[in-house]
């Protein structure tokens, strides 16, 4: 197979969906006690780690603690680092709204609401698996109010099969809310 067929098929692989994940969660979680009662809390699946992540930040506006002890427990071995923790707080000055924008449904012309069910739909591109080899894989997912999609990179730890968070590029700027855009 020649170079170019290679980057054909890596074409027609993406193109097709594959790789496409969506998480349905029934409610978003408040406290760590009520996010490690979610199935999606046995973390067995990459999607649903990155989907708890993505709930986890969504709480921080409201009970930044709360949603520190979840993303620190979604870090899993790693931890959270007062740099992590300094990083999510300089994101969320005047935008708690970010976060909402990864559910199905949430745009700048609805305020960012998501309908219900909370639904996230993440997928891999051809150089998400480029490091599973490391126990690394990164997701994408795209936001109701940016043009590119952003990522996700989980780690698995063998002996336990879990994801872990590694990193997140989820708190980047998004178009403003209708309600917030005066120029809307």
């Amino acid at each position: 197979m020649s170079f170019f067929d290679s980057l054909k098929n890596r074409a027609a692989q993406s193109a097709s969906g594959n790789g496409s994940l969506s998480v349905t969660l029934s409610e978003i979680p408040v406290s760590l006690a009520q996010l490690q009662a979610m199935p999606e809390a046995a973390l067995t699946r990459p999607e649903d780690t990155a989907a708890l992540v993505i709930a986890a930040l969504c709480v921080y506006p409201a009970n930044k603690e709360a949603a520190l002890e979840m993303l620190t427990f979604l870090h899993g071995p790693k931890g959270l680092s007062a740099y992590d923790k300094q990083f999510i707080a300089d994101r969320f000055r005047d935008k708690d709204y970010v976060p909402r924008s990864y559910f199905r449904g949430a745009t700048p012309e609805n305020n960012y609401e998501p309908t219900k069910p909370y639904t996230l739909d993440f997928f891999e591109n051809p150089y998400s698996r480029d490091q599973l080899k490391d126990g690394y894989l990164t997701l994408h997912i795209r936001s109701g109010g940016a043009d590119s999609p952003r990522q996700i990179k989980l780690r698995t730890k063998p002996s336990t099969g879990q994801w872990f968070l590694w990193e997140q590029f989820l708190l980047s700027d998004i178009r403003k809310p209708v309600s917030q855009d005066p120029w809307a």
